[in-house]
């Protein structure tokens, strides 16, 4: 509890004064469930945010007039969207599983939400450090693809079971260079816990994990582009493709579960794009920590981190409006035959590098170990 948001509040005297009449353990569970919910609550907003950004920045690379008539320019769009999404008929298809079709757009938000859980957004701005994070955000993360294949398997549509089938495949095949990335970060830093890989990274922006090795470099691109297919953006929106399947996997859900699968997606992306931050682009690390300790340096930290995630977000956004969709042998085609062998090689690479040079970076290497 040292390093989370319940251990480092813990420290101020008024929550001290309440850990005496409640226990230390009931106040640190209070604490920690009023982030989680207030954490919930910032999250929905940035997916809200994200499809304004979407448009935005889509009209922006097009040249025309994106949403400009709800509030201030357009900024109010997310709310008619929310009071549409909750006031349209819910409507399930007759013959549809009804557990299951109610449950898939739970399990999509669910296993979205759950992976922030231990996302450090500053030092101690953190949920839970677990020693095992990236394993945790791996395995939770993949209830999304699970919520995907049950949404289309459920509606009992073939149209959706196809948009099912297809985010199932390729969520599965495309999570192999992910985590095959992510084990070469681990291998440098020693560690599965998030906070250990950010703390790895402090000081100047040439101690990333970008920077690390040319593994790393290249790892980089290798891990955006698969998260770009794990999040079912395009190019690789293969699930959703409306030119061939309608709408894919939700084309049977209406309303506020609609709603849940675009809210996923939106959120997911803030997701992916934190933990690239993450793991490559120092997380919440600043180059001077002249406050640290104090609550200043923890909100500069979560600034830091936000600032680096919208600007990872803005790409994705630019990738989706800038190529045009794959076929699903050139999908599976570019996972099996390119990024998963690329990844193989970094992880071997690195690992050998970490062993030759001791763990040292690019720069340590070049200009001694005063460069971190």
């Amino acid at each position: 509890m040292e390093n989370t948001i319940a251990g480092y509040f813990l420290n101020f005297p008024i929550f001290q004064a309440i850990a005496e009449t409640l226990g230390v353990g009931l106040t640190a569970f209070l604490i920690f469930f009023a982030f989680a919910g207030l954490f919930t609550v910032i999250l929905a907003t940035v997916g809200g945010f994200g499809t304004i950004a979407e448009r935005k920045i889509s009209a922006d690379l097009q040249a025309r007039i994106g949403p400009n008539r709800v509030g201030p320019y357009g900024l109010f769009q997310l709310i008619a969207d929310g009071i549409k999404m909750i006031s349209k008929e819910d409507i399930m298809p007759r013959s549809a599983d009804k557990f299951l079709y109610y449950l898939a757009p739970f399990l999509c938000i669910f296993g979205v939400l759950c992976t922030v859980a231990v996302m450090p957004f500053s030092k101690n701005l953190i949920l839970s450090d677990l020693n095992v994070g990236v394993f945790y955000a791996i395995a939770i993360s993949s209830l999304v693809g699970v919520g995907i294949f049950l949404g289309g398997y459920a509606s009992n549509s073939k149209w959706s079971l196809l948009g099912g089938m297809r985010g199932a495949s390729q969520i599965i095949s495309y999570e192999i260079p992910v985590t095959l990335t992510i084990m070469m970060i681990v291998v440098i830093a020693g560690g599965l816990s998030f906070n250990t890989l950010v703390e790895a990274q402090a000081g100047m922006p040439w101690n990333w994990y970008i920077f690390h090795n040319p593994f790393t470099f290249i790892g980089f691109f290798v891990f955006f582009i698969s998260t770009l297919a794990e999040t079912n953006r395009a190019p690789f929106d293969l699930p959703e493709a409306e030119s061939e399947l309608v709408s894919g996997y939700h084309t049977e859900y209406t309303g506020i579960r609609f709603g849940l699968f675009a809210l996923a997606e939106y959120i997911e992306i803030f997701v992916v794009s934190a933990v690239s931050v993450s793991l490559f682009l120092g997380g919440y690390q600043l180059p001077f920590n002249i406050l640290e300790g104090t609550l200043p340096n923890e909100l500069l930290q979560f600034g830091s981190l936000f600032l680096k995630t919208c600007a990872l977000y803005y790409v994705v956004i630019w990738v989706r409006w800038t190529f045009p969709r794959l076929r699903v042998d050139q999908l599976m085609s570019i996972c099996w035959k390119y990024l998963t062998p690329i990844a193989i090689f970094n992880l071997v690479g690195t690992a050998i590098w970490v062993v030759a040079f001791d763990g040292q970076s690019m720069f340590q290497l070049f200009f001694g170990s005063g460069a971190h």
